[in-house]
């Protein structure tokens, strides 16, 4: 068995063909999608958090508006930058929106990737200490935001407070109980990996990463997914962790998933991001008897538990929904995911 979710970029532009022509399209599909989701019998709603861009920026009025209108569907991230993130703010809207949906945040978080703009989070008010990097600072960030998120109390009560305090050190509220375990790292390394392991975080490993032996991608992140579970272990955790890949997937069921898919073989890509040397993963797309029998060489698919579906918003819910069935119902029974 496997979880399988979808993730959205939120994108939106007025260009021809568009479905999500404005930033309020985008949002109330997101909505409209994660309810046809969890109809369908999926397991996650998924959104990437990018911003000066034309995507979903500000993630948690959208989680918290998909938990009022769901019940079952675990509502998340893949990723939020945390190079841009008061930790302590997050760590309040984080628990409102698990609150308000009954514990079903799944936070996925990380250094983040190459912005529209120069040093983004500068703009926000965020600059790295002396001899410190962006990544560093981020990392910072998350160690705060996980502090916080144990409920544990920090802050020195006003001695004349407006409202009666309970006793001790105040923490932050909302605090949603178990929250702390729905943290994600997203992680394009081995180092950091083995790095969210050691912090007790889940592992979302996308469909990019460091190129670090030459290997085909999946190879190269079914590694990595051993690796983390080797950290993890050595770490001493008491829990299982979970561990997600993302996908590009796409089963050619019908006119419409041949015309916008069905152009061939698409292969690993090598190129350079924030001066890194990355491999990025192919896309699948084929009749659903063929798909089944390329995913089953996919070995991070293998290794992991949790499966995100990477969906082509732009082309709007009632597609997106086609495209999400066609895997639940065509290829993830064949598998064993189902």
């Amino acid at each position: 068995m496997k979880k399988i979710g979808f993730l959205s970029f939120g994108h939106w532009s007025p260009s021809p063909g568009s479905q999500t022509r404005s930033v309020r399209d985008t949002l109330l599909q997101s909505i409209d999608l994660a309810v046809a989701a969890e109809e369908l019998g999926a397991d996650g709603a998924y959104f990437r958090v990018h911003h000066f861009a034309r995507q979903l920026a500000s993630p948690f009025p959208l989680l918290a508006a998909i938990g009022a209108r769901t019940s079952r569907i675990e509502i998340g991230t893949a990723v939020i930058d945390m190079r841009y993130e008061n930790p302590l703010y997050m760590a309040e809207d984080a628990g409102a929106a698990d609150l308000i949906g009954g514990g079903r945040l799944q936070l996925g978080i990380s250094r983040g990737s190459p912005e529209q703009v120069i040093d983004g989070w500068r703009y926000f008010g965020y600059a790295p200490e002396e001899g410190q990097s962006d990544a560093d600072m981020a990392r910072q960030h998350t160690d705060v935001f996980l502090r916080v998120l144990s409920g544990e109390g920090f802050a020195q009560p006003n001695p004349r407070p407006m409202f009666p305090n309970p006793p001790g050190l105040l923490r932050l509220e909302p605090h949603s109980e178990g929250l702390r375990e729905r943290i994600w790292w997203g992680s394009a390394s081995n180092a950091t990996a083995i790095w969210a392991a050691q912090q007790g975080m889940n592992l979302q490993s996308s469909t990019l990463k460091e190129d670090e032996t030459g290997e085909p991608f999946h190879v190269q992140q079914a590694k990595q997914i051993r690796r983390y579970r080797e950290a993890w272990k050595e770490a001493g955790h008491t829990r299982q962790p979970r561990i997600s890949v993302s996908r590009s997937i796409f089963a050619l069921v019908d006119d419409r998933d041949r015309a916008y898919f069905g152009r061939g073989k698409d292969g690993d890509q090598i190129g350079i991001i924030d001066n890194m040397r990355a491999i990025f993963g192919r896309s699948y797309a084929a009749e659903p008897d063929k798909l089944v029998e390329e995913l089953k060489a996919d070995e991070a698919i293998a290794e992991a538990d949790t499966l995100l579906l990477t969906v082509p918003n732009q082309l709007g819910v009632d597609y997106n929904a086609h495209v999400i069935e066609a895997i639940l119902k065509h290829v993830a029974p064949a598998l064993g995911w189902r």
